[in-house]
């Protein structure tokens, strides 16, 4: 027995949010994320027939959402997503220039720490901080326990800063 749009609808629209925070907190850009959903959602509707049977729905649609992320990742497309978290930090506008290179120069290292991460420590930041995921859903997507989640997030953050501090003891 297929299943028809309505039931479909019922069944896979309700994720959406909580599937659009997973892309955007992996690709940290709303208009990539928006379409890895789209792509995510016409998947879903081509294997309409083979749903019913999937115990979980929730976690089938986070493991394709997670899975098409990291594909898009590993694309070409995703290298032209610095440009566009430059943009993403606007400066206060009554600063001076020198204030502002000086911000846009932290926020560079900053990124640059972040990048040097491992990738799962990159991962729980990003989810944690850029994207407000609860523990639960961090656990979800990466499929670690809430205790290992716990662990790389103090890991990342403590990395960070006594990276940054080092950074900036030279300039005082």
């Amino acid at each position: 027995m297929g299943m028809d749009a309505e039931n479909f609808k019922r069944k896979f629209l309700s994720f959406h949010p909580k599937l659009f925070r997973i892309a955007y907190a992996l690709v940290e850009n709303k208009a990539d994320a928006e379409d890895i959903l789209q792509d995510a959602y016409f998947k879903l509707w081509n294997k309409r027939d083979e749903l019913p049977d999937i115990e979980n729905p929730e976690a089938f649609c986070v493991t394709l959402v997670k899975n098409l992320s990291l594909d898009f990742l590993r694309s070409p497309r995703a290298n032209r997503r610095e440009e566009e978290i430059e943009s993403v930090f606007t400066l206060a506008t009554d600063s001076s220039p020198e204030k502002e290179l000086e911000t846009k120069d932290k926020e560079q290292q900053i990124r640059q720490l972040i990048n040097r991460l491992p990738e799962n420590q990159r991962q729980v930041l990003r989810l944690r901080g850029i994207d407000d995921c609860s523990m639960d859903e961090i656990e979800q997507i990466t499929g670690l326990n809430a205790v290992n989640v716990r662990v790389l997030l103090s890991r990342a953050r403590k990395v960070i800063r006594e990276q940054f501090e080092k950074l900036y003891e030279y300039e005082r």
